[in-house]
C-alpha cells in the first residue's frame, strides 16, 4: 500500500474509533463513517470489506495503542511510582477526552462479550495483558515494601482495573474526573501504597 492508501486508512480508523466509542458498534453505520470522514463508500471498502473489518481494526489498532500507553505510563523510578504515575495518567488521559467516550474495551466487552466471539477475544486479550502488565508491577512494589503483600499480586492487579473501569464509567456519566479519581484514591488506600523514595527490587542475579 502506497504512503497515501496509509494514511487514509489511518484516517479512517481514528474518525470511526472516535464514532465508535461514543455511540457504540452495533450503532455505527458505515454511512456515519462515510459522513464523518467525507470520503466516498468506494474508499471506506477499498480499505475495510465490510463492517465486522472495520471494527476489528478499531479494536486492534486501539489495542495497540493502548499497550504502548501503558507502557509508556508504568514508569517511574521506583514500582510504586510507577503504578502512582500510571493512576495520574489515566485520569488525565480521560480528562483530555471531556470524558466522552470512556473505555472503548470495556465499552465493547458490555456489547458483545455475550454475542460475539470475535469481538470477546480481542477484549480478552487486552484485559489480560492489561492486568498482567499491573500484576507485574505490584509484584515488584511488593517487593520493594510499597505495597501490602498479604493478597497476592494478580488479585491486587485485577481489583485495580477493575476499579479503574468504574470509575471511568461513573465520570462518564457525570463527565467530571471525581469519581474516577475517588476510585483511584480508594485503591492506594486498599493497597497502601507507599510512593516514598526507595530502593528499586534487586533483580535475579544481583548481589
Amino acid at each position: 500500500m502506497t504512503a497515501k492508501g496509509e494514511l487514509t486508512k489511518r484516517k479512517i480508523l481514528e474518525i470511526a474509533t472516535s464514532l465508535v466509542n461514543r455511540k457504540g458498534f452495533g450503532a455505527t453505520t458505515i454511512q456515519d463513517v462515510i459522513s464523518a470522514t467525507g470520503m466516498q463508500k468506494g474508499c471506506i471498502y477499498f480499505h475495510f470489506p465490510d463492517k465486522d473489518a472495520l471494527c476489528l481494526a478499531i479494536l486492534e489498532n486501539a489495542r495497540e495503542d493502548f499497550l504502548l500507553f501503558l507502557d509508556s505510563a508504568l514508569s517511574g523510578d521506583t514500582p510504586g511510582a510507577c503504578l502512582e504515575n500510571f493512576f495520574r495518567q489515566a485520569v488525565e488521559k480521560h480528562l483530555a477526552a471531556g470524558f466522552i467516550g470512556g473505555c472503548i474495551f470495556g465499552n465493547t466487552a458490555i456489547e458483545f462479550s455475550d454475542t460475539d466471539s470475535r469481538f470477546a477475544a480481542v477484549i480478552e486479550r487486552v484485559f489480560d495483558d492489561w492486568i498482567g502488565m499491573i500484576r507485574r508491577t505490584v509484584s515488584a512494589a511488593q517487593d520493594a515494601g510499597q505495597v501490602r503483600t498479604d493478597i497476592p499480586a494478580a488479585s491486587l492487579a485485577l481489583h485495580i482495573v477493575a476499579a479503574i473501569e468504574g470509575g471511568i464509567m461513573l465520570s462518564r456519566l457525570k463527565k467530571n474526573e471525581e469519581s474516577m479519581r475517588q476510585c483511584l484514591d480508594t485503591v492506594r488506600t486498599f493497597l497502601q501504597l507507599q510512593t516514598a523514595d526507595l530502593p528499586s527490587p534487586r533483580t535475579k542475579g544481583e548481589s
